[in-house]
């Protein structure tokens, strides 16, 4: 069976993404009706997910994320889809209790082997996050799409928003960033063994410690940066929170073999779209070259969490990240007083 599922889709991972202008085109004219108190987080943010109040001392938290292939394997692509919807439910800081499949095929295209292991790849990660797929829907379509919806449950008072940083904050990336450059690199036929494991190894790594940082007093806001790339994530964070962030490009994460491909121009065409829908909210500095600022904003499948916290929590969230297996977490940048503007240095 040589079935190699990036042929069926237009664009692979987060990187399917409705570009940030055009998807603020299309909700600018969905009207604002009264919310009831007890949703805590709707849509005035662009926050990760929803979040409902059943009682004092519990809140719902729910969210969906879908897209077509950006493996080839699929199992594997079944893993990274799981992977990528849970983790809306931890940058909230959230337990997940359950989830549902979302799953749409070519069933015409493709053998039932290849559907059912990406069903089974995505019955794996839920697994590791200890929760049932307790349903879902299915249709047949012209690509193969495949994701969750993720409820979970979090303490009101725990809920962590993209709105709650404050000025002096100290920013915490946990992943490094280079995923959707990798992806592309691997539609090109060039990605090595060596970089398709580390692909892997960063998109099926669940973004678990999200639920133990809401219970820091010192962490303030989060998000998990996905298919508009750090640059759009953080500037929901800053719009958010009325702030202005500056980023050290120096101290950013990134994948050794990203940085490789983006040098010879090995980049998504989602980098651009992205670039065009917040550039004019982001200074770069003179020098800085091209491949750079497409690594700011290369679309992130399963993408790390993306921490404000207070100067003095920073170890402790640093800490927290390294223990769980995320040794690549640092600290990139600070918050400070402005309006929605990313200033990378």
């Amino acid at each position: 069976m040589n079935i190699k599922l990036t042929q069926f889709s237009h664009g692979g991972g987060c990187g399917c993404k409705i570009a940030p202008a055009v998807l603020t085109q299309l909700l600018a004219d969905t009207p604002l009706r009264a919310m009831p108190k007890e949703l805590l987080v709707g849509t005035e943010t662009g926050d990760d997910a929803a979040v409902y109040q059943l009682n004092d001392a519990q809140a719902i938290v729910a969210t969906t994320d879908f897209f077509t292939p950006i493996v080839d394997d699929p199992y594997d692509f079944g893993r990274i889809a799981a992977t990528n919807a849970i983790s809306d439910i931890y940058a909230m800081g959230g337990r997940p209790i359950m989830a549902l499949a979302l799953v749409g095929m070519p069933l015409d295209k493709l053998p039932l082997e290849v559907i059912r292991a990406i069903l089974a790849g995505g019955e794996s990660v839920c697994a590791e996050a200890g929760i049932p797929i307790a349903g879902g829907h299915s249709i047949d379509v012209l690509e193969p799409i495949y994701g969750l919806v993720a409820l979970g449950l979090v303490h009101p008072q725990r809920v962590k928003r993209n709105s709650g940083a404050k000025a002096g904050d100290a920013l915490i990336l946990g992943k490094p960033l280079g995923v959707g450059i990798l992806s592309a690199a691997l539609k090109k036929g060039l990605l090595t063994p060596a970089g398709y494991a580390t692909m892997l190894r960063h998109t099926t790594r669940l973004n678990t410690p999200g639920t133990r940082l809401a219970e820091r007093d010192g962490v303030h806001a989060m998000t998990d940066v996905t298919g508009f790339g750090l640059a759009g994530h953080l500037l929901e964070i800053c719009r958010g929170s009325q702030l202005t962030a500056t980023v050290r490009f120096a101290d950013l994460p990134l994948i050794a073999e990203a940085v490789d491909f983006a040098r010879e121009g090995i980049v998504t065409g989602a980098s651009a779209r992205n670039w065009g829908g917040y550039g004019a909210d982001v200074t770069l500095p003179a020098e800085m070259s091209g491949w750079q600022q497409k690594l700011l904003t290369d679309p992130q499948t399963s993408g790390g969490l993306l921490v404000a916290c207070a100067p003095e929590a920073t170890a402790a969230v640093l800490a927290e990240l390294h223990e769980a297996g995320f040794g690549e977490a640092r600290v990139i940048g600070s918050l400070e007083a402005g309006a929605g503007h990313l200033n990378v240095i």
